[in-house]
């Protein structure tokens, strides 16, 4: 076991990856490989192609990291500037019979996605990629430009593929565990969607709609899974579930009986120590009384202090899994106040409360 830095890679996992791959050209016709993928693979096993720096990935993947792009476009660029990745580990054990085992944490559960397809062949088109990075202002110097132009994967002569793919755990497995155990809990589950995707303040704006619109006759929780993205600006602290449930908890704007969560599966959200946070109705309340901007924390990028001060955060430690990230709104019935005579035409005060409140409504 190899330990390794995510999200962006350092020397211990390029020093790994070396070793899998030469692991690999030593099989023969009679070996069979095991391939064990799960999502951070991208980072973990990262051996750039001759001609790339690890400084150039590190700075590549800072870089995509803050510019809002969607995973499998940030695959795309890692894998053509990668000597194992994106079917060249299938490669390197020809002609020996690969298994590949999957645990999915991308939305649509493409294998040569998660992990950036070390044993999926993909030929990445070099214009391609160099189109998604001038998408998000990046660019690539002359030196790296020629050298994905060299790293392009040569079609396997007999045409083979890998011996076979198996997913052992999806987003949608996660949803599907969590409606099952809501409604032992008396919940009524309603899933949205294991692959939602965009910016998460948007997301989580859009979330804050449905959730408002919801009138349930039991307590109803939502459920959705996927990736969203934070397109940085400053130097804020936190991750993309964290942002989402800082815009979701702001456009409800505290109102009652709406509570919820938001994680990442493998236990870190962004680059914090959490996997997420939660919130209620009293989260504006709170943060008020402690003194705290969660619309300015919301535009700094900064979700992690705002949810730290006031005690919402969500640790859980590594997971040693990851199905990708997992939200949960809990919508519960609106109580309806009390009953007041028939016949009465005005409102009236109570007699026992505040003068500006009212005991109820005449029919």
């Amino acid at each position: 076991m190899v330990e390794a830095a995510h999200p962006v890679p350092d020397q211990a996992g390029e020093d790994a990856a070396r070793r899998i791959l030469a692991l690999a050209h030593g099989a023969g016709p009679d070996d069979l490989m095991v391939a064990l993928v799960s999502g951070g693979a991208s980072s973990l096993l990262s051996l750039p192609a001759a001609g790339v720096t690890l400084a150039d990935k590190q700075a590549l993947n800072r870089a995509l990291l803050r510019s809002g792009a969607p995973i499998h476009e940030m695959n795309a660029v890692r894998k053509a500037l990668s000597a194992i990745k994106g079917g060249r580990l299938l490669e390197a054990a020809r002609p020996a019979a690969v298994v590949t085992y999957v645990i999915s944490d991308v939305p649509g559960d493409d294998p040569a996605v998660i992990g950036s397809g070390p044993t999926v062949p993909d030929q990445t088109d070099p214009g391609a990629v160099a189109a998604i990075l001038q998408r998000y202002g990046l660019s690539l110097e002359d030196r790296a430009r020629r050298a994905m132009e060299a790293n392009r994967l040569a079609p396997a002569a007999d045409g083979a593929g890998p011996a076979g793919i198996e997913m052992l755990a999806t987003p949608r497995m996660a949803l599907e565990a969590a409606a099952e155990a809501a409604r032992a809990a008396g919940l009524e589950p309603v899933i949205l969607g294991d692959t939602v995707e965009g910016e998460a303040v948007e997301v989580g704006r859009a979330h804050a709609r449905l959730a408002l619109g919801l009138a349930p006759a039991r307590p109803t929780v939502l459920l959705s899974g996927g990736e969203t993205t934070v397109t940085m600006s400053g130097s804020g602290r936190g991750g993309r579930n964290g942002e989402y449930l800082l815009a979701l908890a702001l456009a409800l704007g505290g109102r009652a009986g709406i509570s919820g969560i938001a994680c990442d599966t493998d236990g870190i959200d962004g680059s914090q120590s959490n996997a997420g946070a939660w919130f209620d109705g009293d989260l504006p309340a709170d943060a008020r009384a402690a003194g705290v901007d969660l619309a300015d924390h919301l535009a700094r990028h900064d979700s992690f202090t705002a949810f730290e001060r006031l005690g919402r955060l969500v640790t859980t430690g590594p997971t040693f899994t990851n199905v990708n990230d997992f939200r949960a709104i809990l919508v519960r019935p609106r109580r309806r106040g009390p009953s007041t005579p028939k016949g009465r035409g005005r409102q009236r005060r109570c007699a026992t409360r505040s003068p500006n409140r009212f005991c109820g409504r005449s029919a």
